[in-house]
């Protein structure tokens, strides 16, 4: 590793290349004028425990995307849970046959690799007449030959793999477009109908509800009324939403609406952000298309919702693994470049994009062994006041700051970010001075999460005063960085 000296004359990048699987990216050169420590060690699946993130391996089912094609690539991202969907329509081609063939080898190897598939009932299968769509936005299946089908196959496929996965989630987006066939009431009442068949195979699976496409506060409300008057919320472990918009911060309103209506109607039910990124060239297929994205912007809004999410207590799942090649009749047909590896017209793995590299670094850092300062608040007059932590930054601009700490040695991390706009294709920090009450540091340093790069604050840009710890000069810009305690940091 080349090092720097500490006058901080000289600047040395992080490593320009990271190898994962024989692919190497260049990463990009921001001038941070820190002295360079190292970079964070990517962890792989089998070295991390547990943690907030989920992986979304979606549209296999309609052969957008080939698993086997980045099936090595998983481990390196050192998430467990991957996101999946049944496929009815692949599976019964034929009334009353199933082939099971192209499942099996895809869940029996993932958990063989040591993940957890998280699977969809979904989509339609339009074999059976009134058996709804089988892609995004299509009806759910209403007639009751349709449904006595559908009810069928599920139970077929919870006993087939009921040994293998645990968790399930209905349908996917039913309000997608303003669809008017799919009503919170029938909506409610399909997941009440699918849960209860998992149920009574699996007592023990974990069951996602709603997978809402973007959040609408009726239906929501709608949706829940529906499950209370049922007295069918006992049914469900998690409920699911989508929330594609250009800023990955601008959202918390809405989400903060609708996390009262789950309370009101489903106390300690948890929230789920069950599918959400951004696509790194603009014009292409999918949610937010129309603005000119890069591999870095996409990167950006993904490690901010990332960390936007872990900050409000919501679990998150990343859309998506690779991009996907869009056909046939439903309503995206371009490829959808929202995934993290870039893909070929015939569904092959190319290489990593910036995404990728970067979402190692949260993993890396951000597992089961930290714990949110939930009572963190900001203050424009920092002092010592008690226990509470807070802390101060001085900028009116709009910065999310977050808080944590190691569980076991109670050292601490902030990670924070520029907020107030849809990430940009360049690097424009601001040098702000950044303090904290009640800090707890024996060796702070500077991460940026996009490169990875670790850099040293030296000793003229810090002071501590009894128990409050203030770094000068620190740049933040529209991506998270993070003040932390090294142990915290594992690093290459």
């Amino acid at each position: 590793m080349t090092k720097v000296k500490s006058d901080r004359t000289h600047y040395v990048s992080p490593r320009a290349t990271d190898n994962v699987e024989g692919f190497s990216m260049k990463k990009p050169d921001h001038p941070i004028d820190l002295p360079y420590i190292g970079s964070v060690r990517p962890r792989s699946t089998d070295a991390i425990e547990s943690s907030n993130w989920m992986l979304g391996c979606e549209t296999l089912d309609r052969d957008y995307a080939d698993y086997h094609q980045y099936k090595e690539y998983i481990s390196a991202l050192g998430i467990k849970v991957l996101r999946m969907q049944g496929g009815w329509a692949k599976t019964e081609k034929v009334q009353g046959i199933y082939d099971w063939t192209w499942m099996d080898n895809i869940i029996h190897d993932a958990v063989d690799r040591g993940f957890m598939p998280w699977l969809q009932t979904g989509y339609g299968n339009p074999i059976y007449p009134g058996g709804g769509g089988e892609n995004l936005g299509a009806g759910m299946p209403l007639s009751h030959e349709a449904l006595t089908a559908y009810e069928n196959w599920v139970a077929a496929m919870v006993s087939r793999y009921k040994e293998k996965v645990k968790d399930w989630e209905v349908w996917n987006e039913p309000n997608f477009s303003d669809n008017l066939v799919n009503t919170p009431e029938i909506t409610a009442d399909f997941n009440i109908r699918t849960a209860t068949i998992i149920k009574s195979i699996q007592p023990d699976a974990r069951i996602s509800a709603l997978a809402l496409g973007h959040i609408d506060i009726e239906y929501v409300e709608r949706f829940f009324l529906y499950l209370n008057e049922k007295k069918a919320t006992g049914l469900f472990h998690n409920v699911t939403y989508h929330d594609y918009v250009y800023n990955p911060d601008a959202n918390k309103l809405a989400v903060y609406k609708m996390k009262q209506i789950v309370e009101q109607y489903a106390p300690g039910m948890i929230m789920r952000q069950g599918e959400n990124g951004a696509p790194s060239v603009g014009g292409t297929g999918g949610a937010l298309s129309d603005y000119n994205w890069s591999e870095l912007t996409q990167a950006k809004w993904d490690v901010r919702r990332m960390l936007e999410n872990l900050g409000n207590d919501m679990e998150c799942s990343i859309f998506g693994i690779i991009d996907m090649n869009y056909s046939g009749n439903g309503p995206i047909r371009r490829k959808n470049t929202k995934g993290i590896i870039e893909s070929a017209s015939d569904n092959q793995a190319v290489r990593p994009k910036i995404a990728f590299y970067a979402i190692q670094h949260v993993t890396s850092i951000f597992d089961h062994t930290l714990e949110r300062l939930k009572t963190l608040k900001h203050t424009h007059q920092i002092a010592s006041r008690g226990s509470r932590p807070a802390y101060s930054i001085n900028t009116d601009r709009s910065i999310s700051v977050y808080g944590y700490r190691n569980k076991a040695t109670q050292k601490q991390l902030y990670a924070m970010w520029a907020d107030d706009a849809i990430p940009r294709d360049k690097y424009e920090p601001k040098y702000l001075e950044f303090s904290v009450e009640n800090g707890n540091f024996d060796d702070p340093v500077y991460v940026d999460i996009i490169t990875g790069g670790v850099y040293e604050i030296p000793a003229e840009q810090q002071s501590i005063v009894g128990d409050i710890y203030t770094f000068k000069n620190i740049p933040v810009y529209d991506s998270p960085i993070l003040v932390a305690d090294r142990s915290l940091i594992s690093m290459k």
